[in-house]
């Protein structure tokens, strides 16, 4: 049975289609008791009527449903009415990545920040036990507020007779040399996978490779006019790195290499794994054109935080004119038993030197932790999941931090989080004695700030030429001023300046 706008199926009243393929045609659709729009996919009369692939369907259904996560899109349930079987999903607004790369390839923040997203969605299904099989960018969403959607999780495993409307948009129905049938798409289909040989979740990694390098260069990693073209690169052929942007990190180039590994058992076996090398090639400046500095990740980065004390205590020496001696403070070494963290640099201590906050993750979550020096165990902030590069506000009561592409702010003693800005690629943020946050919300622009309590945010320093960025502010000690590192591609316009906060 056909769908057509204005037909009703249960509580569903049918709007406009959004779009067909291999699965069927799916619909934008209104839940009339609960008051919400959903995406209804219509399933092929051939497997519908099918009552063993129906009942494996719906067994598989339960499970897909189970999964919450903030970027998978939820499956509801399954609707029956009049002999019409639809799958019930969340309808996520926003064009899909496919659409997204038809203008062009992404530049590589924005491309890593999908990425990082995308591995999350996979790795809270690996560890449901559920492998997608069909990650492609037509299977993924990217919404307004730039969250990513990955849609359609496990349906390759279950709807197997379909067939294909296009090569790159629509599920390749290939005959295997064991029982049954493989579904993928032929571009991002693993070797082992495309063979019809048994498949667990490294082919999950594998197109998930194929879809980063795809954001990166604009180009499918292996191309071709027909499907036999396409698999004959996708079993002998290596992609072609050179097409990679020239700044793309070398921690990335890695990367793909280990998720394009031909042979699975050499091929990166975790997507988590690859989650935490996006974080940190997130998080590591890249100073010049050609990539990040080579020195190792995590000692680079306290190299550059050491360097930054140096010069900050310099700095107040020259700007703060009024500046008197003070004895040296007591040196204090504090040991914290913290949950294992992929941002090791995403922590702050208070100023009064009593707490410290830091980002650690359990159970698959990562959030915010308060420890507070006089305690053995610390604590989790609910509403930080997913937050970084955290501060303190000068009393003590507050931290700042960055999540979900927004700047937040949340109280120590249990006041809720609360959005003042959006920072889409955060670069860092501090909390001036006039409540006021200094914070750079992207990676191509100046400081900016923004009261405490929300409001417009407004550019405070001013990029020079060949400057491309303002990153890491930190208010210094008269709160009239603040350091921030300037990148750029000439080294006399590159380093840690000091100016006027403009308050």
């Amino acid at each position: 049975m056909a769908l057509t706008p204005g037909a009703r199926i249960g509580s569903y009243e049918v709007g406009s289609p959004l779009g067909e393929g291999g699965m069927g045609v799916v619909f934008r659709a209104h839940d009339t008791k609960l008051q919400r729009d959903v995406a209804l996919k219509l399933l092929p009369d051939h497997f519908a009527n099918d009552p063993d692939r129906l009942s494996r369907f719906r067994r598989e259904a339960q499970v897909l449903a189970s999964l919450n996560h903030p970027n998978i899109a939820q499956i509801y349930g399954l609707e029956e009415s009049d002999n019409t079987r639809c799958i019930v999903m969340e309808y996520v607004d926003g064009e899909t990545l496919q659409e997204r790369l038809k203008r062009g390839a992404m530049p590589v923040d924005e491309a890593l920040s999908v990425a990082r997203q995308i591995a999350e969605a996979l790795e809270a299904a690996h560890e449901r036990g559920i492998i997608h099989r069909d990650l492609k960018p037509a299977n993924i969403k990217l919404t307004p507020l730039e969250k990513v959607k990955v849609l359609d999780f496990g349906l390759a495993k279950s709807l197997q007779d379909q067939q294909p409307a296009s090569l790159s948009n629509s599920p390749t129905l290939m005959s295997a040399p064991v029982a049954g049938m493989v579904l993928g798409t032929a571009s991002y289909m693993s070797p082992e996978q495309a063979k019809g040989k048994a498949t667990d979740r490294t082919a999950d990694v594998w197109a998930f490779g194929c879809v980063l390098y795809e954001m990166l260069t604009g180009h499918p990693v292996f191309e071709g006019e027909t499907v036999g073209e396409i698999f004959g690169a996708v079993f002998r052929a290596e992609p072609e790195w050179n097409r990679l942007p020239p700044d793309t990190p070398e921690a990335i180039r890695r990367l793909l290499r280990r998720c394009l590994r031909k042979d699975y058992r050499h091929r990166l076996q975790s997507v988590g794994d690859a989650r935490i090398e996006l974080e940190d090639a997130q998080e590591e400046p890249r100073l010049e054109s050609g990539g990040v500095a080579h020195t190792p990740r995590f000692r680079g980065r306290l190299a550059w935080i050491s360097i930054s004390i140096l010069i900050t205590a310099f700095a107040v020496v020259a700007v703060i004119k009024d500046f008197h001696s003070v004895p040296s403070p007591r040196e204090v070494q504090v040991d914290i038993n913290a949950p294992p963290t992929s941002s090791p640099t995403s922590f702050a201590m208070s100023p009064d030197g009593q707490n410290v906050v830091f980002s650690g993750t359990l159970n698959g979550r990562s959030m915010l932790w308060l420890r507070s020096l006089d305690s053995n165990s610390p604590r989790a902030l609910a509403g930080t999941e997913n937050a970084t590069l955290p501060f303190w506000s000068p009393d003590n009561r507050s931290i700042g931090f960055f999540a979900d592409g927004n700047l937040k702010r949340i109280g120590v003693f249990g006041a809720p989080p609360q959005v003042l800005a959006r920072a889409p690629i955060a670069r860092g943020g501090t909390w001036a004695p006039n409540d006021t946050i200094f914070f750079v919300p992207s990676n191509s622009g100046p400081v900016f700030r923004i009261s405490a309590a929300g409001g417009e945010a407004v550019p405070v320093t001013q990029l020079l030429p060949q400057q491309t960025s303002h990153n890491f502010p930190q208010i210094l000690p008269d709160g009239a001023h603040l350091l921030y590192y300037a990148q750029g591609g000439d080294p006399e316009i590159r380093g840690v300046f000091v100016s006027s906060t403009g308050a």
